[in-house]
């Protein structure tokens, strides 16, 4: 913990900078304290420091202790030679390269409330480290962390999206239509409608595009549902239609027991959401390519809003029947599949062709989305951190998880204004 404060002070530059010395009584200037570096090695590069009139450039090495640069076995380590600066807390050695020249160093000074702060901030055991604190932060202060928040969720959210792209060949819409797939499953049967995906390639499914019964014949049948011992006449023709098509693509269906069912809205059932998946297929042909060209919030909700075959409006399950009801994906579950499916994707793509236009217009889209409903959403609103759109609450998901959560205080701009209330 202590060496990550020395870290950010000496990053946000909350040391005393005027008539610095090093630790051998030489003047010394910051000029650039350097990029830091989160791999193995020096922990900032590109510094520039001025000793004595004589400019250095290089890097430069943050401890605690100045002995802990020989416990660290820094000394025996030939990546550490251009080391120009040894920034410690406690000076308590002095510390040489490999070579043997001798390393200047600079005890850092810096106000003990930041220590104070930040043990405080870290050791409570609240639902986020700041909550007795964040309301004295600007309202606009935290909006514009939400932009950078965002910007960092759907960058992280493209390095799946990539990985999954070099799997297939950058093949835009087989890559989309396993990600969508994913996301019919709504977080209980997420992995299961994935696994269904990769089993059944969206070129096969187009080959029946405009057979909705043969498209639910290859879902049901590669997830697995489809048995010998049919439940009623709709499920044996499904049966048989599979069977053939099995032979001709030699399919190798799913175990059936990867799809849950337990406490489950029968609304949720993955047989209503696979029949609502294949209605998405039947109805939309090259889907991720009409996102593109027509990226509107309003149209994006219009390509989802499909009607399943009319067996499923009076059955939940194969085999037992049930009052008529309509079985649309509901608004809600529409906006989230344009949330974490749909945008991700489409601020993908318009990195990997450079087309800014088409980024704003992914951030465009959460702005004109109704905001979330979760625990963490209302965590926020609790604490008076409001959201008015998906942009914010897909914002405020990513500052929970990644900071409050790991207790990164000193990597947020709410801990950093926090912890230097008074001082900056």
């Amino acid at each position: 913990m202590k060496e990550s404060v020395l870290h950010y002070v000496w990053q946000q530059k909350l040391f005393a900078a005027i008539e610095l010395k090093t630790t051998d009584g030489e003047s010394l200037e910051i000029i650039n304290p350097g990029k830091p570096n989160t791999d193995a090695g020096p922990d900032f590069f590109n510094a520039q420091i001025r000793i004595n009139g004589t400019l250095w450039a290089g890097n430069i090495e943050i401890h605690y202790n100045a002995g802990d640069w020989y416990r660290h076995g820094h000394d025996n380590d030939k990546a550490y030679d251009n080391i120009i600066l040894h920034v410690v807390k406690n000076a308590d050695a002095e510390v040489f390269r490999f070579n043997g020249q001798k390393i200047p160093q600079l005890e850092l000074k810096y106000p003990e409330r930041i220590d104070e702060l930040y043990s405080q901030l870290i050791k409570d055991q609240k639902w986020v480290p700041c909550a007795d604190k964040i309301a004295g932060v600007p309202a606009i202060f935290i909006q514009n962390w939400k932009t950078a928040l965002l910007t960092e969720r759907l960058s992280q959210k493209m390095e799946s999206i990539q990985s999954l792209l070099a799997e297939n060949m950058h093949h835009w819409e087989e890559s989309f239509y396993v990600v969508l797939a994913r996301s019919f499953g709504f977080g209980t049967n997420s992995q299961a409608f994935e696994r269904l995906a990769r089993s059944l390639q969206i070129s096969v499914l187009a080959r029946h595009k405009n057979d909705l019964f043969q498209i639910e014949s290859l879902l049901f049948g590669q997830a697995g549902l489809l048995h010998h011992d049919a439940a009623d006449e709709y499920m044996l023709a499904l049966s048989k239609e599979y069977q053939f098509l099995k032979e001709k693509y030699a399919l190798i269906p799913m175990d059936a027991a990867q799809w849950k069912l337990l406490r489950l809205r029968p609304d949720n059932f993955p047989h209503v959401r696979i029949a609502q998946f294949a209605a998405l297929i039947h109805s939309s042909v090259k889907l991720f390519s009409k996102i593109i060209e027509n990226p509107e919030p309003d149209y994006l909700r219009r390509l989802f809003v499909v009607e399943p075959s009319a067996y499923w409006k009076t059955h939940y399950l194969f085999g037992h029947s049930s009052p008529e009801k309509p079985k649309q994906l509901g608004r809600s579950s529409v906006n989230s599949i344009i949330v974490n499916t749909v945008v991700p994707f489409l601020f993908c793509y318009a990195d990997s062709k450079n087309v800014q236009l088409l980024k704003d217009k992914a951030v465009y889209i959460l702005e004109h989305i109704p905001a979330e409903q979760n625990s963490v959403v209302k965590g926020w609103e609790a604490l008076g951190v409001k959201s008015t759109s998906a942009f914010d609450t897909q914002a405020l998901l990513q500052l929970k998880k990644k900071y409050c959560d790991e207790k990164k205080c000193l990597r947020c701009r709410i801990g950093h204004k926090v912890l230097t209330k008074d001082i900056v």
